[in-house]
């Protein structure tokens, strides 16, 4: 248990975080640690501002006496013009999705590819690396991708809906990682991919509970292929309920979830989270979402 007396109050910027349960896990370990923690939403949807308003909500936030805020949709890009400081991971993914405000001042991290890095550590312990197929190349697969190459992964098949993104990400990726070979591919060409992979990483909107459905045909899928999902609303989505059932072993996307809270708290507080407490924490948050809704 701390004894720090000192308060915290963070916050999160972004279109429809209303229902985010990122402020409640926060609050939650602030909690178990002793600490005065406050952790607002602060919803642009709600107060009728456009994304471009990020940099006015950061000055506010700093004359308000906040120490930092999570930064999402639509302001990952948008903020960065606005920081005074970017850590080299998220200069490299040009996203930002938390800010600390230190003595004035806004410096920039990215806790999306730490995160998965995290997850994909304490979830899938051991798991094989060489080839990976990654489904979305997006901002959240930008920094998916980011984390794969950075945990090691040999080869790397981008697979993107929009083949420009696609191709674009892939020889950006391949720039940042020359010892790793990172492909554009098409949904066309997973026949092909999944047979000699090792795993599977699933990083587009299919799955949520706006968007049912799988990503990919599940016959591709073989007991030996280990398969993360970063989607978590619902956190067994038809893909992970799929690949168990093929006898894959699998990390959900509350892992994502829990470690970019996890990293966020560490980076606002300097105080060590405790991921485990904090994912058992999430489950209960979704349980009870699925018992509400």
């Amino acid at each position: 248990m701390s004894n720090r007396t000192e308060s915290y109050l963070v916050g999160l910027v972004g279109d429809g975080v209303m229902p985010s349960l990122t402020p409640p896990m926060h609050e939650r370990e602030g909690d178990v640690q002793g600490l005065r923690y406050l952790y607002r939403p602060i919803d642009l949807v709600e107060l009728g501002l456009p994304g471009e308003s990020v940099g006015e909500l950061l000055r506010s936030a700093r004359n308000l006496g906040f120490n930092g805020l999570n930064i999402t949709h639509p302001c990952k890009q948008l903020v960065l013009q606005h920081l005074d400081e970017v850590t080299p991971d998220a200069v490299r993914l040009g996203a930002v999705n938390t800010v600390v405000i230190d003595d004035g001042r806004f410096i920039g991290h990215n806790t999306d590819f730490s995160g998965f890095a995290a997850a994909l550590s304490s979830g899938l312990p051991g798991a094989k690396l060489d080839r990976v197929v990654q489904l979305g190349a997006g901002g959240a697969g930008s920094a998916v991708a980011y984390a794969l190459l950075t945990a090691g992964v040999r080869h790397l098949d981008l697979v993107d809906m929009d083949a420009a993104r696609g191709a674009a990400r892939a020889a950006e990726l391949a720039g940042f990682f020359p010892d790793s070979a990172v492909v554009a591919r098409t949904t066309a060409e997973l026949p092909q991919l999944m047979p000699p992979a090792d795993g599977l990483v699933h990083c587009t909107p299919v799955g949520m509970a706006a968007h049912p459905g799988v990503p990919l045909d599940l016959e591709l899928l073989e007991s030996r292929h280990w398969v993360a999902d970063i989607v978590y609303r619902p956190i067994d989505t038809e893909l992970v309920r799929g690949a168990r059932a093929k006898g894959c072993e699998v990390l959900d996307g509350g892992r994502m979830a829990v470690g970019q809270a996890a990293d966020a708290f560490r980076i606002f507080t300097g105080l060590e989270p405790d991921p485990d407490r904090m994912r058992s924490h999430f489950l209960e948050l979704v349980a009870a979402e699925g018992v509400a809704a």
